[in-house]
């Protein structure tokens, strides 16, 4: 088991699974992306940049979003206040996927 799988297996099966997809979705979206842990977190190397995510008790957060005007609009409702890289989603609305 790799770091991120050990991340991934800490959480309750329903949290478990929704970061199985989100890092299924990192490997179809970039192939061959290095994945690691960095600052206790799931890293994808994407060119130059990391994104990761992370999971806590009230929502799933995606770091870090931004120079992407063309997806603004459609992530708006997800940006973590006071921050302007950061997305969070509530687990609450994360039921409501299946």
């Amino acid at each position: 088991m790799n770091g991120v799988e050990k991340y991934i297996s800490q959480f309750e099966p329903d949290i478990r699974e929704r970061l199985v997809l989100l890092r299924e979705l990192f490997f179809a979206t970039v192939p061959g992306t290095e994945e690691s842990i960095r600052y206790n977190m799931p890293a994808y190397k994407v060119g130059k940049h990391h994104l990761y995510f992370a999971a806590y008790k009230k929502h799933i957060g995606f770091y870090p979003v931004y120079g992407l005007p063309e997806l603004e609009e459609e992530i708006a409702p997800y940006k973590a206040k006071g921050t302007k890289d950061s997305l969070h989603f509530p687990i609450q609305s994360l039921y409501r996927l299946n």
